[in-house]
């Protein structure tokens, strides 16, 4: 089986290609920007033909697109997050009609969603921002493409090796720098509103799933923990894992992308029906996984106070 993985080099492609190459009978190409990639290639800029050229030379009997920009500016998420799909969607049209198309998209997409209800697949979509805006576009691509694909849409990635630029790895970031100074303050915006978090490992557990599964798959389907959890929990159990003995001030600015959504979880029923897929990994886990994977020797440095 031949994989292309676009995105191969960043926090949830590094992720995917560990799981996706430890697969039997199976060659992974990674795709992207970067000097070592088999497959150079920008999705926000590549033309339909060039695109398709490329692809036919691989001759992939499944693509996994996990290329996509988070928190960038509104035109840079419509480039990579919108445009990206499309004109994957369309160079596979011509090269390999028949390959397995597994597409990253995002529970932003849903936008605000009523307190204590678990979205499912048929839920509508409402993104309050351009990243939500522009992954929901991709994932239309994708799910009108006529091609044999499917879109994960995944909650909160969270688990070892977590980027600086997300929730968690800022957190533990800036957890760090305070070190064990019991007169550190670390500030962050409103802590109460609630996220689906999913470990990364089961995210890329649910991909080569995906990617391997007999026969066609649903268009859509939900990959998170399945519960929701307040973001406060979260920064206060990866400050008990980091031994840190300051004080957590929400006195802070909070994320302006999360902005208005109090509530966040996803109902993953129909990735266990689809799949055989339910999350492994516990929230405590993947929180001390990152701790230990990050940051491993305590430290001391100037405190960011702004939010993750």
């Amino acid at each position: 089986m031949r994989i292309i993985l676009l995105g191969y080099t960043g926090y949830l492609g590094g992720h995917i290609a560990e799981q996706l190459r430890a697969l039997g009978g199976t060659r992974l190409f990674g795709a992207g920007r970067a000097p070592t990639a088999d497959l150079r290639v920008d999705l926000a800029t590549a033309g339909t033909g060039q695109l398709a050229d490329a692809l036919a030379d691989f001759a992939p009997d499944a693509v996994v697109n996990c290329a996509g920009a988070v928190g960038g500016d509104p035109v840079t998420d419509a480039e990579v997050n919108a445009r990206g799909p499309a004109v994957l969607c369309a160079a596979l049209r011509k090269a390999a009609p028949s390959a397995r198309l597994v597409h990253l998209g995002s529970a932003a997409e849903y936008g605000a969603t009523e307190h204590g209800v678990r979205v499912t697949e048929d839920a509508p979509t409402r993104p309050l921002a351009s990243y939500g805006a522009t992954k929901l576009a991709g994932t239309v691509a994708v799910a009108s493409s006529g091609l044999d694909a499917v879109v994960l849409r995944v909650g909160n990635p969270v688990g070892p090796g977590a980027a600086p630029l997300s929730l968690p790895g800022g957190t533990a970031m800036r957890l760090h720098q305070a070190g064990s100074d019991p007169g550190a303050v670390v500030r962050f915006g409103d802590l109460s509103a609630y996220r689906d978090f999913v470990d990364v490992r089961d995210l890329a557990r649910a991909v080569v799933l995906a990617t391997t599964a007999d026969g066609p798959l649903p268009r859509v389907l939900n990959i998170s923990g399945g519960r929701a959890v307040p973001i406060r929990d979260l920064v206060h159990t990866l400050a008990e894992a980091a031994g840190f003995r300051g004080r957590i001030d929400e006195a802070g600015s909070g994320s302006a992308r999360s902005a208005g959504v109090a509530w966040q979880c996803s109902d993953i029923t129909a990735a266990h029906d689809a799949l055989g897929w339910e999350p492994r990994f516990g929230l405590e886990d993947s929180l001390a996984a990152l701790w230990a994977s990050l940051y491993a020797r305590p430290a001391t440095g100037p405190v960011a106070e702004q939010a993750p």
